[in-house]
């Protein structure tokens, strides 16, 4: 089992840029596929970046390709979410997830889930 804690968010403004971690508990980080989600009031929990174990896979939503990067440090037991370029439209809690056998680009696939960071951004 894996515990997950967001940290980094923040309010900022349109154009800004956020550096969201996701730091995780237990030796076994570096063998979980992690994804970053998001939940907008009133709406649906969405995908917005993937990352396989050794980080040398990546996955994007459209609506953020270009502008976030995903990224982990295994020794760390920790995974970045930078964003840049910021829109309102990005204002959402942000939730951290694990998968110890795929990597989650669904809510379905994930195992374990953090608490959430807030992140809003003003126009």
């Amino acid at each position: 089992q894996v515990q997950l804690v967001e940290s980094g968010g923040g309010l900022v403004q349109a154009g800004d840029s956020l550096r969201l971690s996701c730091a995780a508990s237990g030796r076994t980080f570096s063998t979980y596929a992690m994804g970053w989600f998001r939940q907008a009031p009133g709406r649906e929990r969405e995908f917005v970046s993937a990352i396989n174990w050794s980080g040398g896979t990546k996955y994007y939503a459209d609506s953020v390709q270009g502008r976030f990067t995903i990224s982990r440090d295994n020794a760390k037991n920790t995974v970045y979410l930078r964003m840049n370029s910021l829109k309102p439209d990005d204002t959402a809690v942000y939730y951290c997830a694990a998968n110890s056998n795929r990597i989650p680009r669904l809510v379905s696939l994930a195992q374990y889930w953090g608490q959430g960071t807030q992140v809003t951004v003003s126009s």
